[in-house]
C-alpha cells in the first residue's frame, strides 16, 4: 500500500511556485497583454530581492508601453530606479525609451534571455562619461603609451 501511494505522489507534479508567488501574483493583476513580459519582469524582481538585495521593489503598469516596469531602491535611502525588464527578443522604439526616461527617475534596462540571463543597462538621456576600466591591464597600457611617446 505504501508503494502504490509512492508512486502516486511522484506522478503528480507539484504546482509551478512562480504562479502562486504574490508578486508574479500582482503583476498578472496589472493586466499587461504580453505574458512573456510579465514573466520577464518576475525574474527580474526575483533577482533584484533576492540576489541583489534591493529595497523597496515593486510593479508598476506602463500604459504607453504595455509592459510592467519595476521601481525599487538600491539600498536604504538611495534613489528610486525604474527598471525596464525587456525578453532578449523583444525590441524597444526610440518613443518608448523616451516614455521610460521621462518618468524622472535613473533608468535601468534588463535584458533577459530564454536562458534566463540578465543583463542590466543604465540608460541616461545623453552621453555619460564612462568609468575609467579597472585592473591590471591599465597601468601596462600608460607604459605602452608612454614608450610610443619616447620612441623617435
Amino acid at each position: 500500500m505504501c508503494e502504490a501511494a509512492d508512486r502516486a505522489d511522484v506522478s503528480e507534479k507539484p504546482p509551478n511556485w512562480i504562479l502562486q508567488h504574490p508578486a508574479f501574483q500582482q503583476m498578472k493583476s496589472l493586466e499587461v497583454g504580453d505574458s512573456a513580459q510579465v514573466h520577464t519582469a518576475f525574474l527580474v524582481y526575483m533577482d533584484l530581492t533576492e540576489v541583489r538585495r534591493w529595497k523597496e521593489v515593486s510593479c508598476v503598469k506602463s500604459t504607453e508601453l504595455e509592459a510592467v516596469l519595476l521601481e525599487a531602491r538600491e539600498k536604504e535611502g538611495s534613489p528610486i530606479h525604474t527598471v525596464l525588464p525587456l525578453p532578449v527578443h523583444q525590441s524597444l522604439s526610440h518613443r518608448s525609451i523616451r516614455h521610460v526616461l521621462d518618468r524622472g527617475f535613473p533608468m535601468l534596462l534588463c535584458a533577459v534571455a530564454s536562458d534566463s540571463t540578465l543583463v542590466y543597462q543604465r540608460m541616461t538621456d545623453g552621453l555619460v562619461t564612462p568609468e575609467p576600466p579597472a585592473g591590471p591591464f591599465q597601468d601596462a597600457g600608460r607604459r605602452q603609451r608612454r614608450k610610443r611617446r619616447t620612441q623617435p
